[in-house]
C-alpha cells in the first residue's frame, strides 16, 4: 500500500517542481497590489517602480515560516546595497494584506525597508508562472497563527526599467537567492555605468 501511494506522490511532486516560472528575456507582467511596508497599506504599481530602476521581485511561499523569515532578514540587511546599485525590492506571497502588514515591520524580517505585496487570489503568481501548492490544514507559522493560503514557489525576477525579465532566480537556497539577486544588480549596474 505504502508503495503504491508513493507512486502517486512522486509524479505530483515533480510535476510541481518541474513547473517553469517565466524565463529571462520575457515581459514582466504588470501588476498592481495591496502592499505593506513598515505596517502601512498602500497600493503598490510595478509600472510605477520601474520607473525609479530596476525591481527586484521575489515570490516566496509564506510570511512568517523558516525559510520566507530569512530571505526576509536578508534582503533587509542588504536593502542599501540593493538601493547603491539602483534597484529597489519587493516581496509577493499569497499572505492577506493583514499578515503583511506585521510581517513588514517586524525588525526580525523585512524591518520596514522594502514592501512586501499581497496576491491573495493568486493572480500575480500566475501571470509569472510560479507553482502555488494548497494550503496545508492545520499548518501554522513560526507565531503559531495558522497559514490559510496557498504557497508559491521561491523565485526571484529581477526587472529591468524597460518592462523585461532580466534574470529569474529560482531552486535556491533563501540566502542563496538574496546573493545572486544582488550580484545580478550589481552587474546591470555596471553595464549601465560602461554605457554611460
Amino acid at each position: 500500500m505504502k508503495r503504491i501511494l508513493l507512486k502517486c506522490l512522486v509524479p505530483g511532486l515533480l510535476a510541481f517542481s518541474a513547473e517553469a516560472a517565466l524565463p529571462e528575456g520575457h515581459p514582466a507582467p504588470d501588476f498592481q497590489a495591496q502592499a505593506s511596508l513598515a505596517g502601512k497599506a498602500f497600493n503598490f504599481s510595478l509600472k510605477d517602480q520601474l520607473k525609479k530602476g530596476p525591481v527586484v521581485v521575489y515570490f516566496y511561499p509564506s510570511a512568517y515560516t523558516g525559510g520566507c523569515n530569512l530571505q526576509a532578514h536578508t534582503f533587509a540587511v542588504n536593502h542599501e546595497k540593493f538601493a547603491a546599485a539602483g534597484a529597489s525590492i519587493v516581496g509577493v506571497s499569497l499572505d492577506s494584506i493583514e499578515r503583511l502588514n506585521d510581517f513588514s515591520a517586524d525588525p526580525n524580517y523585512c524591518a520596514s525597508k522594502f514592501p512586501v505585496a499581497s496576491d491573495a487570489d493568486g493572480k500575480i503568481s500566475g501571470d509569472y508562472d510560479i507553482a502555488v501548492r494548497d494550503a496545508a490544514p492545520g499548518k501554522t507559522d513560526s507565531r503559531g497563527v495558522e497559514i490559510n493560503h496557498g504557497f508559491a514557489e521561491r523565485t526571484t525576477f529581477i526587472v529591468t526599467p524597460d518592462g523585461k525579465i532580466s534574470a529569474t532566480l529560482g531552486g535556491l537556497k533563501p540566502e542563496e537567492n538574496v546573493a545572486k539577486a544582488l550580484e545580478t544588480v550589481q552587474n546591470l549596474a555596471a553595464g549601465r555605468q560602461k554605457a554611460n
